[in-house]
């Protein structure tokens, strides 16, 4: 394993296991972008396919579901890291795929 794969390896640990502010499920669920609803839900696809589309409106009709700011940071970055490990695997997937018998 390279280092740069052991240390996104530890940052995705870090992010779903470590000590955290919102729960270790809602954590797994804005990585994987599955099994939220409501604002929580469009906000972590926004973050996912659209970041640049995110707004105040988005992070406070978040707020207003009960979450804290840090929690919503938290969901924020995982949502990110998520969809940022989904596009390595599939860059190396492809880069193996094109050099495999060279």
């Amino acid at each position: 394993m390279s280092r740069t794969e052991q240390l996104q390896t530890a940052l995705v640990h870090r992010i779903l296991n470590g000590q955290g502010k919102a729960p270790a499920s809602e954590r797994q669920s804005a990585f994987r972008n599955v099994g939220l609803s409501g604002p929580l839900a469009k906000l972590i696809e926004k973050i996912v396919n659209h970041p640049a589309a995110v707004t105040d409106d988005d992070i406070d009709a978040t707020k207003a579901t009960g979450l804290s700011e840090d929690q919503i940071f938290e969901l924020i970055v995982c949502a990110a890291v998520g969809q940022a490990s989904r596009q390595y695997d599939s860059a190396m997937a492809a880069v193996d795929a094109a050099t495999k018998g060279n």
